[in-house]
């Protein structure tokens, strides 16, 4: 089970120039309402309407968050041809 001190003990390794996008994401789940189900967990309320322009927001704001550090896929390699386990 995931606890607050495990998520808070994770915060302190993240690169300072991501504490933005983390903080909205906290506070997008802060304001986001809750209703309980049947199996008793706290589950987001489906019938939530969230902005419209503020996903546009956070999206524009987190695009090309890598893009100073790009991932690329590097070469295959080849295999050394091994013996056949029987």
């Amino acid at each position: 089970m995931i606890t607050k001190e495990i998520i808070k003990s994770e915060i302190d390794r993240i690169q300072d120039q991501y504490l933005e996008m983390l903080y909205r994401i906290i506070k997008a789940f802060e304001d986001m309402p809750v209703s309980k189900q049947d199996n008793n967990e706290i589950k987001p309320d489906e019938n939530i309407n969230i902005g419209k322009n503020d996903w546009i927001a956070f999206v524009e704001n987190t695009y090309g968050c890598l893009s100073d550090d790009p991932i690329e896929r590097g070469e295959q390699g080849e295999f050394e041809i091994r013996e056949v386990i029987d």
